[in-house]
């Protein structure tokens, strides 16, 4: 293995384990008593999007979910009145998932409690020029992705 390699590995394995336990810590804080973590990456995902609704692909696209559990999910939002879900005027086909106005409230109020608890854990460990730091490293790093080629190899 090359240095490049190494210390490549050693960056991914230090980044993949410090956010393990940081997640590790968010879900055992108290604010999930109404929404799971999960159910709040929806909410929040949808909070962000045009309109407040995205098709269910898109919102696939965003999520660690499979479609299928998401589109369970949803069904489970969607019963306890934080989302709807309507047929797409474009195609009528896809189906387009967007916040209710008790969702977009649910959202915000978690929201707040959760970047309180962002701040304690991940601001807890690094100054402001630490965070900035973290920032611009981990943006480029996802950003860059879409320029690497995939690996071609044959198994």
């Amino acid at each position: 293995m090359t240095g490049d390699a190494r210390l490549a590995a050693e960056a991914w394995e230090e980044l993949f384990r410090t956010q393990v336990a940081i997640m590790r810590r968010l879900q055992r804080d108290p604010i999930w008593d109404r929404v799971s973590l999960r159910e709040y990456d929806v909410l929040f995902t949808l909070s962000g999007a045009p309109e407040q609704r995205l098709r269910l692909r898109e919102l696939a696209e965003s999520s660690l979910l499979s479609q299928p559990s998401l589109s369970r999910m949803v069904e489970r939002l969607e019963a306890a009145g934080w989302v709807r879900r309507d047929r797409s005027p474009e195609d009528g086909r896809g189906v387009l998932v967007g916040l209710t106005p008790e969702g977009a409230a649910l959202q915000r109020a978690v929201g707040r409690r959760h970047v309180e608890a962002i701040a304690h854990y991940v601001g807890g460990a690094l100054d402001e020029d630490g965070l900035r730091t973290l920032r611009r490293v981990t943006a480029a790093l996802r950003q860059g992705q879409g320029l690497i080629p995939d690996l071609d190899r044959d198994l």
